[in-house]
């Protein structure tokens, strides 16, 4: 999973927090016992500098940390400080005393001293509640409940089969919409089922990505699952360059944007066609539209992309690119003799294919 994807789902300082804590860590081994001895406990992680002044009482340890050590320590009434890498325990038994003005939504002592500290530091605060047994992560002004492993690979196996249903309902829409385009068929309707589709799929991607963050290590099998059921090319982006009113590449990475943050109950045709360029009137999904031929031509094999978009700067469109003559192709900058031969050859190989299909 590469860390751009990372970022989408979650702040960069929040990914690494929810890594430091996944199961097989030591940090997560040692809150794992508490949580099974039925005690609470609070645990704050930072260098001493950032608390400094925050924190009251308590003894000073500075020794390495281990998961029966802090157990141990945690059986104390005070808060446990642990270094920012988690690696030593630098007090126990200490009393946190962040501002009382901060505002607190959480009711407990324990959670409210948990909240008002972190949004006062930025530091992480870990709260586990001994009456309701569940482990409770404070990051300045985030606030996350970590689940149980087994929660979280049953819920990633149940996202995993929807992935699968919803990946085989995308590849019927594309492969319908291939065929419009070569039938100089495809209207707006067509297109932003399509978009929409795409985008469900990679909203149940980021989700089992959440899981397998939270899984770690164990998620190593649920991560191969998920690269399995991914298409090989980028079809929302693809779709949003053949279709998107902006012809620039910075508009057509804008409405990506916006699309990524729809609310799912916003995520309607009419909206679509809006965010590409076409406005909201009451016959707009029936307008006809022809793509600039981004998706069709990366079916061609080897293929780089910049000669595809030389192919669209010359001609614009789909169809001019797939009736041009070998002379025409030759004429574009990156296409040869033999190029133009293979760009031909390649399209109409891809359009019997489809058509073969449907």
């Amino acid at each position: 999973m590469t860390k751009k994807r990372e970022g989408q789902l979650w702040d960069s300082s929040f990914v690494k927090t929810i890594t430091s804590l996944a199961p097989g860590t030591q940090l997560r081994e040692g809150l794992e016992n508490v949580l099974r001895a039925k005690m609470g406990a609070l645990v704050v992680v930072a260098d001493y500098h950032s608390i400094v002044g925050l924190v009251d009482g308590g003894f000073a340890l500075n020794c390495d940390f281990t998961p029966a050590r802090f157990y141990e320590l945690a059986k104390m009434d005070g808060a446990l400080v642990l270094s920012g890498d988690t690696k030593r325990i630098l007090f126990a038994n200490a009393q946190l005393v962040p501002d009382a003005n901060i505002s607190t939504s959480q009711t407990g002592t324990r959670h409210r001293t948990a909240e008002r500290m972190a949004r006062q530091t930025g530091a992480l605060v870990i709260a586990i509640s001994q009456r309701r047994n569940v482990i409770t992560l404070y990051l300045g002004h985030e606030s996350y409940t970590l689940r149980d492993i087994n929660v979280i690979l049953y819920r990633a196996n149940q996202a995993l089969q929807t992935l699968e249903r919803y990946r085989q309902v995308l590849a019927k829409g594309i492969m319908a919409l291939n065929a419009l385009e070569f039938q100089d068929q495809v209207t707006l309707k067509d297109v932003a089922y399509v978009l929409i589709k795409a985008e469900q799929v990679h909203r149940i991607v980021r989700e089992i990505e959440r899981h397998i963050i939270e899984l770690g290590r164990e998620g190593n099998l649920i991560c191969m699952q998920m690269e399995e059921l991914l298409p090989e090319e980028d079809e929302e982006m693809l779709l949003i360059r053949d279709y998107c009113i902006h012809g620039d590449r910075q508009g057509q990475e804008d409405v990506r944007e916006q699309l990524f943050k729809m609310p799912e109950e916003s995520l309607d045709p009419i909206t679509v066609c809006q965010l590409l360029g076409y406005g909201s009137g009451p016959n707009v999904l029936e307008i006809p539209v022809v793509p600039r031929g981004y998706r069709i031509l990366r079916r061609v094999p080897r293929l780089p992309m910049n000669v595809i978009e030389n192919l669209v700067n010359r001609f614009k469109t789909l169809p001019p690119i797939y009736n041009a003559t070998l002379q025409d192709l030759d004429h574009v900058d990156g296409i040869g003799e033999t190029r133009a031969r293979s760009i031909k050859e390649g399209l109409k190989k891809v359009r019997e294919t489809i058509m073969v299909r449907q």
